[in-house]
């Protein structure tokens, strides 16, 4: 046979190789989503990052100044706990009817919105003085305060491409974090030293500057497309989440996770600033840094969730964070360091654990699911800050510690349950 022609061994669609890179470029050019290294990716980036900043700067800057509270105003611990209670009911509360509204008036507006209320709440309550108008005011923040949480994760998903979503949503995230830590930090060092009123004017001045940055650099959404709000629609939707067995117990474990971290950390400055220990409000403040403890482990929770699965990860968070609490129970500093340090590192890996397996679960309006899972994350966080504080008051740390233990078994039940229900199933489905 003849050997084929030269031309043979070539690529024959040579035109289409070369305008291959050119029509994928082009479709990603067309992609109006921020890129990986855009300019609209960094301003997005830093805008969430200031958001979160001031959004939780704002929902803990009383907790550290609750022993201050109970001296200048004459208060019981659990009536001081009302100051952070309050904001996390607001929150509660709100967050399923503000992620509503973002869907019919645009994420970008509730999210402004939201922040300039909760500032602006916050530049008053300095001048506040009696716990009846604090605790008010603080509900109102936060419902104000409820529109960012509610509103930035979907911002993101919907701005931001596919390949840079998950950088984009760990800044946000780790802006929460800070934010939570700076907040007692801030308020609690600079009430040691100038009383509580200038340790919430710096935490309010503080969350204005992210406000302001937040503003500025947040682009224009080019993705979102309002729709209507259908009240009846988001009742079957809220109603057949809480009917599944499965997200059920998910709520329940966030609820009784934030029940422990509430609790702990409402009462530890009471703890602290008390005999034996006696450390001054700022030293007392600078115990929230351990709170850096949570960004570590939100980061390596999926790799333990991987490894042991996922109920296995609960039972680990669970034991972790009971053996956290029993170690701060001898009057030994070093010992309550470590045993916070093992409860911040259980509950964070609990929570995250909860809250990544509400997006799996969930098969349809995810965005609600989640809502769900805040709010009952929230109402934790409220539950745990009141009966902690009513605890220790009537029987020191010990109560506490008690409240917190009892959350945890019920955690243990919840989860047990859950692998009960798993084998069910599984033994359903064989022939």
């Amino acid at each position: 046979m003849p050997a084929e022609p030269a031309t043979a061994t070539r690529p024959v669609p040579t035109a289409v190789d070369a305008r291959a890179p050119r029509a994928a470029e082009s479709a990603r050019t067309a992609d109006p989503r921020h890129l990986p290294g855009s300019p609209g990716l960094r301003r997005t980036q830093l805008a969430l990052f200031g958001a979160g900043l001031a959004t939780f700067l704002l929902l803990y800057s009383t907790q550290a100044l609750l022993p201050a509270l109970s001296t200048d105003l004459h208060l019981t611990p659990g009536q001081a706990s009302w100051t952070v209670s309050a904001a996390s009911i607001g929150l509660a509360v709100a967050v399923i009817p503000i992620s509503a509204l973002s869907e019919r008036f645009g994420r970008t507006r509730i999210m402004t919105l939201s922040v300039v209320a909760a500032v602006a709440i916050a530049l008053v309550l300095p001048l506040t003085g009696d716990l009846g108008t604090l605790t008010a005011l603080r509900a109102l923040q936060g419902v104000a305060l409820a529109g960012l949480p509610a509103t930035a994760m979907a911002y993101l998903a919907e701005e931001v491409h596919p390949s840079a979503l998950p950088s984009a949503m760990g800044l946000y995230v780790a802006g929460n974090s800070i934010g939570g830590m700076s907040g007692r930090l801030l308020s609690g060092v600079v009430a040691g030293a100038y009383g509580w009123r200038a340790g919430l004017a710096a935490v309010a001045v503080a969350a204005l500057l992210c406000a302001v940055a937040f503003r500025v650099l947040i682009p224009r959404a080019r993705c979102f497309r309002p729709g209507p709000v259908n009240p009846r629609a988001l009742w079957r939707t809220v109603t057949g989440h809480l009917a599944n067995p499965l997200l059920g117990r998910l709520f329940a474990l966030g609820l009784l996770f934030m029940t422990v971290f509430g609790a702990v950390y409402t009462v530890l400055g009471y703890r602290l600033v008390a005999a034996p220990f006696s450390l001054p409000q700022a030293l007392a403040s600078s115990i929230f840094v351990v709170y850096l403890v949570g960004t570590v482990t939100s980061a390596g929770s999926a790799r333990i969730a991987a490894r042991l699965g996922r109920r296995g990860a609960l039972y680990a968070a669970i034991t972790t964070t009971s053996a956290g609490l029993l170690l701060t129970l001898p009057e030994s500093l070093p010992l309550t360091l470590l045993g916070l340090v093992l409860i911040t590192a259980g509950f964070f890996t609990g929570h995250c654990v909860a809250s990544a397996a509400v997006g799996r679960t969930a098969t349809h309006d995810r965005a609600q699911a989640s809502a769900l899972y805040m709010a009952a994350y929230y109402v934790g966080n409220s539950l745990g800050g009141a009966l902690g504080a009513s605890a220790y008051h009537g029987s020191g740390w010990t109560g506490t510690v008690s409240v917190a233990l009892a959350a945890m078994l019920l955690a243990a039940g919840v989860t047990a349950w859950g692998t009960v229900s798993a084998h069910r199933a599984v033994a359903a489905a064989r022939p």
